[in-house]
């Protein structure tokens, strides 16, 4: 009698779903590796990681999962009844995601106060420098928003190759690029400065027009009040 290899046990530390999961955000897991982060665990026999497998391979994809009942999950070997009725949340919860989205147009990002609206909330009660880059569409449409860089305000935050290498994968006609100032007063920094200029050179390089270069504060800080600056409105981009 052959015993099943724990799939799981074989994987050295640091390429289990978890440590992966911490090291490099969700977008590196597999389709298999998320589904097993919400099973948590497998069966005596059936390891996590193979139960996934299996589970994708019976639906046709993660997708296919959106349309199964709980009879259905529980079909194979290694799902009760929690983890089915855990699993039909989670993907009643993805299909309602998928109706919302459907009825609302990606947010327009054609002006400094639009990007400082809609960077407000991730900039809120920050200790350190961030560095975004905000990836639009031909209608200045938002594409993606990824956050680049998280330092000190000592460090530079951001290198240009950084910020196209997102836009270029993400096809991306044109990008925004934002940062905060703790502090609240969002007046630019020489290395602001400077490094605003290295984007604006890169961005003529690679033809992926730089919109703007935002930085972040808080109106009850900043000289002019708005609790925000624009390169794009000062006339250095």
């Amino acid at each position: 009698m052959t015993t099943s290899t724990n799939r799981l046990q074989t994987l050295a530390s640091g390429d289990r779903p978890q440590e992966r999961l911490q090291r490099h955000g969700a977008g590196a897991l597999s389709d298999s590796e998320l589904l097993a982060m919400l099973l948590r665990s497998g069966t005596k026999g059936h390891d996590v990681l193979t139960l996934s497998n299996r589970l994708i391979g019976e639906a046709g994809s993660l997708a296919g999962l959106i349309q199964w009942r709980e009879t259905d999950f529980k079909k194979l070997k290694g799902i009760g009844r929690i983890k089915a009725l855990q699993l039909i949340t989670v993907m009643e919860v993805a299909r309602r995601v998928l109706a919302h989205a459907g009825n609302h147009a990606p947010p327009l990002i054609d002006s400094a106060d639009k990007a400082a609206d809609f960077l407000r909330a991730h900039a809120h009660g920050l200790l350190v420098e961030k560095f975004w880059v905000l990836c639009l569409n031909r209608k200045n449409r938002l594409i993606k928003c990824t956050e680049i860089t998280s330092g000190t305000a000592n460090s530079t935050l951001a290198h240009p190759r950084e910020v196209f290498r997102e836009a270029i994968k993400e096809s991306a006609s044109a990008v925004l690029c934002a940062h905060n100032h703790p502090s609240g007063d969002p007046t630019p920094s020489s290395a602001d400065i400077k490094m605003t200029r290295q984007l604006r050179d890169a961005s003529q390089t690679v033809d992926i027009p730089l919109v703007d270069h935002v930085v972040l504060g808080q109106s009850l800080a900043d000289p002019s009040g708005l609790g925000y600056y624009s390169f794009r409105e000062a006339g250095l981009i």
